[in-house]
């Protein structure tokens, strides 16, 4: 797209294309980056949200990967999220999809606390005994939302797409130091200053320190 506008004349460079394209919330058709791959022989816990009153900080986590574009490939993004406060607990970036990322990224979570209910979906990093046997030690209940169901994590899904339309797609990070500094800088703003309308105006941090003890 940045070379065709280039050929027609108009003075544009990749990062301006790639956050004008964020805004319009256009996005290239090409084969992207598998998050959410299953592992045969990997035990499948069952959905545990259906039907949940959740109402309260620490009662429900949750924690799901995406995918973030760089110039020269990409890197991917795990969060742990508290579903109620909408804080986020931890985050880790990574250039492969082993789960010691993810496994790290739970040990640092569980600093902040402990949920009745961790909810992720059935990507290997999830599933696997790794990262399962610290939920069961700590006695927390193992939800995973069911194939094919994005909506059974929604609190996390609409996270990501916060972070990539207020973040990432409009400042175009071209490295991977720029992408760790430029989110340790968004994590807080969102934490501790972002007002959400469905939080009655407050942070993820006056919700979830206000009643999480």
């Amino acid at each position: 797209m940045t070379a065709h506008l280039q050929r027609q004349g108009h003075a544009v460079n990749h990062k301006r294309v790639q956050r004008l394209m964020g805004v319009m919330a256009l996005q290239a058709i090409y084969p992207r980056a598998q998050t959410s791959r299953p592992a045969p022989g990997h035990p499948v816990y069952p959905y545990l949200l259906r039907g949940l009153v959740i109402d309260h900080p620490q009662q429900v986590w949750c924690a799901d990967i995406t995918y973030v574009p760089l110039p020269q490939g990409f890197m991917y993004l795990v969060a742990v999220l508290d579903w109620y406060s909408r804080y986020v607990l931890a985050w880790r970036l990574s250039n492969t999809l082993e789960g010691r990322f993810c496994q790290e990224v739970l040990h640092e979570a569980l600093h902040h606390g402990q949920p009745t209910i961790f909810n992720t979906d059935q990507g290997a990093q999830f599933t696997a005994l790794a990262f399962t046997s610290i939920l069961a030690e700590a006695q927390i209940r193992i939800s995973m939302d069911g194939r094919g169901r994005a909506f059974d994590n929604i609190m996390v899904e609409r996270l990501w797409r916060t972070v990539k339309h207020e973040d990432i797609y409009p400042k175009g990070y071209a490295t991977v130091p720029a992408l760790e500094a430029g989110l340790r800088d968004y994590f807080q703003l969102y934490n501790h200053e972002r007002l959400h309308q469905g939080l009655g105006y407050r942070t993820p941090a006056e919700v979830y320190y206000a009643q999480a003890s």
